[in-house]
């Protein structure tokens, strides 16, 4: 049974807006993606490659950091707590357990990005004309690339943990009848596709068009199963006005 508290109803419908934030955000996402390649091993590889890169186009450079992950997954942590809200009542221990390894997952990848440290060091390197301070930063930046690069085994547990805990958030509306079976379904596979490719892309980044082929539907799925539950939670607000 759904849980119709107004004490809720907050919490449900900051969720549910926040739910289509994060897909606006995921669509730029796969337009950029779409525009610029999608290949990782194109990107700089050093850390003067990846200043010049964000001094040329620091919007460009930012997205291929993890900035507009960092976002989305900000974005992510009320609309999960309100996913966990309506399970709280169904299934309480699945989705609590979900929403502790979520919000874990989320402190990991939020604080270990290092798209404004880089943004910072960028603007440093050419301002100098001092050859000892260019090294300098050029270390630093090096050392945050080895710390957070996309596709780096360092921010693995970052991206794998939120999404093993959406998973589990998907398996967890199986019970008790407030989210469908296509719901579920597009949850499960879609968060499944998205751990496999998290490590083939960082485990085995030579089979990087196998990992796109991966992303994409399950990206897709993702997608679908937010679109879903986004409006489940606009819908049990709706009952709740009119329960009021």
């Amino acid at each position: 049974m759904e849980d119709v508290s107004t004490r809720w109803k907050g919490i449900y419908l900051t969720g549910a807006v926040t739910a289509i934030l994060v897909l606006v955000g995921i669509t730029i996402d796969i337009v950029l993606g779409f525009l610029t390649g999608g290949d990782i091993s194109s990107l700089p590889q050093s850390a003067v490659g990846r200043f010049a890169q964000l001094q040329q186009s620091p919007l460009l450079g930012l997205y291929d950091l993890d900035l507009l992950n960092v976002i989305n997954q900000i974005l992510l942590i009320p609309t999960m707590f309100a996913v966990y809200a309506v399970l709280r009542r169904v299934n309480k221990a699945p989705a609590t357990f979900a929403f502790v390894l979520f919000l874990t997952g989320s402190i990991i990848f939020i604080c270990g990005n290092n798209a404004l440290a880089m943004l910072d060091l960028s603007g440093k390197y050419f301002a100098t004309n001092s050859a000892e301070q260019k090294l300098i930063f050029q270390a630093a930046g090096e050392a945050l690339l080895v710390k957070g690069v996309h596709g780096g085994g360092a921010v693995f547990i970052g991206f794998f943990l939120p999404t093993l805990a959406n998973m589990l958030f998907a398996f967890a509306m199986r019970k008790g009848k407030v989210f469908g079976k296509i719901t579920v379904i597009s949850g499960i596979a879609g968060n499944i596709l998205m751990l496999l490719y998290l490590i083939v892309i960082t485990f085995i980044p030579e089979a990087g068009q196998f990992a796109i082929v991966l992303a994409m539907p399950g990206g897709v799925l993702i997608m679908i199963w937010m679109i879903l539950f986004a409006a489940r939670l606009f819908k049990i607000c709706n009952r709740i006005n009119h329960t009021d």
